[in-house]
């Protein structure tokens, strides 16, 4: 009969195995020593179980971190308290809100950190035990990432300064020289091209006239009104401790479709309809008796499709214009 038991080490992250074997005899009492091992052995595991701790115990002094071999062990195991502060600049205030702040942990070994505390306090203090760490503190979309290192016999509380480098950017939409209504523009930021004249999106599905907080940078913007191909790009700058405000204009027609079987006839339901430049490139497609779309000025082709059958028609819709376009069955 084998008995398996697990127990954990002086090491904090190896677990060691014992193989125990208890050779079957021909004593009248074997059943019982039997019982008695398995006993002891249950009575060993749990005692182990009962001085175990996670890992997080040992970074943070919160419940669940080194494994510790007695209560005593555990209430020797010092502590730090870390006070972390950011600026937007170097020489500027502290942030007084809005920030986030993440701790990890990178043991010896492992391919990825470990997040052992979050706080979203201005000025927040962690409790750390001596070594070194990854901190994060993040403002928005802007942030910083660095290493700190705690040592326990430092005479005074240490404080750690963090400076982003960071500012604000706000958009303001244009559409025919008025502020578009609302909810009808989104835009995308983007950072500048990278060695291999990429982009990586940033921030996608932002609003006008909200204030973002980007590292300082230079920045692509892709800004949309509605739903299909009135867009405007341009690049930006944001400066350190400053707001940056930017303004795109965009042109577009508005433009309502209906197939009809004669002109000035009811609109048919259930018609699918595509929308596409002369050269055949897809802009839109949608479902509906009376879709309406705003689209960039310019020339296109319209396909209505009904009861199995396709219809088409080439419009040209002008800046600020709203039409009304028919598509006759014939």
């Amino acid at each position: 009969m084998v008995w398996r038991r697990h127990r954990v080490d002086d090491s904090p992250l190896q677990a060691q195995s014992e193989t125990m074997t208890v050779r079957e005899t021909r004593s009248p009492f074997r059943g019982v020593a039997a019982l008695l091992v398995a006993l002891a052995l249950l009575v060993g595991l749990a005692a182990d179980a009962a001085r175990a701790q996670s890992p997080a115990d040992w970074l943070t002094g919160l419940p669940g971190t080194r494994p510790a071999e007695s209560a005593d062990e555990r209430a020797s195991v010092a502590t730090t308290q870390v006070r972390m502060v950011a600026r937007l600049t170097a020489d500027g205030e502290e942030i007084e809100d809005g920030l986030v702040w993440r701790v990890f942990w990178h043991p010896p070994g492992e391919r990825r950190p470990t997040l052992i505390a979050t706080k979203t306090e201005a000025r927040p203090t962690f409790k750390l035990g001596d070594g070194d760490y990854v901190v994060n503190a993040a403002l928005g979309r802007a942030h910083i990432t660095r290493r700190i290192s705690v040592d326990g016999d430092t005479p005074e509380p240490p404080v750690e300064e963090f400076v982003l480098n960071a500012g604000g950017l706000r958009v303001k939409a244009l559409v025919s020289g008025l502020e578009a209504p609302s909810n009808t523009v989104s835009y995308a930021i983007y950072s500048d091209r990278d060695q291999t004249d990429n982009r990586k999106l940033v921030l996608s599905a932002a609003r006008p006239n909200v204030v973002i907080r980007l590292n300082a940078g230079i920045y692509h913007i892709v800004s949309t009104y509605g739903d299909c191909n009135a867009v405007v790009k341009s690049d930006v700058t944001v400066e350190a401790g400053k707001l940056t405000e930017a303004t795109v204009t965009h042109s577009a027609a508005k433009a309502t479709f209906k197939l009809v079987q004669r002109a000035g006839g009811e609109a048919l339901p259930d018609t699918q309809w595509t929308i596409q430049t002369l050269q055949g490139e897809e802009i839109k497609e949608s479902v509906g008796a009376l879709p309406t779309h705003i689209l960039a000025p310019g020339s296109y082709t319209v396909i209505a499709k009904s009861q199995g059958r396709a219809f088409q028609r080439d419009i040209t819709l002008a800046n600020g214009e709203t039409a009304q376009v028919e598509v006759v069955m014939n």
